[in-house]
């Protein structure tokens, strides 16, 4: 049976992982929010996890699991202008021509895959458990994402 440790370390030893998945995910700006919420929630859930669990997968499934509360929110949320328009115009996000962008583009499945394999630095049966698929299911979204990046990279290339 493992041994559990005190809060304050597992903070310190999956901060740096966490956080770079997070900047991939959801980008630099909405990474901090989406830190402290992946804290807080593991820190409430923290004294019911077993002591033989993974923690790592166990906090990547939360910071993924946020991340993905933070698309949502912002395919939601009203977008805040000075005055509103009399014709409705719907502008282009800015590009960010960034891999990492390109990345958060992928269908929900592939990014949460290649953004916990590649940025979370989570082997492909820890991604399977945070993400609550077999191992081979985790292995095919990484693949088919990273497929999809390099075919949309060699177009503009």
């Amino acid at each position: 049976m493992g041994v559990v440790i005190p809060f304050q370390r597992f903070l310190e030893e999956h901060r740096e992982p966490v956080f770079r998945f997070l900047v991939a995910s959801v980008g630099r700006d909405a990474a901090d929010d989406c830190f402290q919420e992946t804290f807080l929630s593991a820190m409430k859930a923290y004294p019911k996890l077993r002591a033989n669990s993974n923690h790592r997968a166990w906090v990547m499934t939360i910071a993924h699991r946020k991340a993905l509360d933070h698309h949502r929110a912002r395919t939601r949320g009203p977008i805040p202008v000075e005055e509103v328009p009399e014709v409705a115009v719907h502008d282009a996000p800015p590009r960010d021509d960034s891999a990492w962008a390109r990345v958060r583009e992928l269908p929900p499945k592939q990014r949460a895959a290649v953004l916990l394999r590649y940025a979370g630095d989570l082997t492909h049966a820890e991604v399977a458990v945070a993400l609550g698929c077999s191992e081979e299911a985790a292995r095919r979204s990484a693949h088919e994402g990273l497929k999809k990046l390099r075919h949309e990279m060699s177009l503009t290339a």
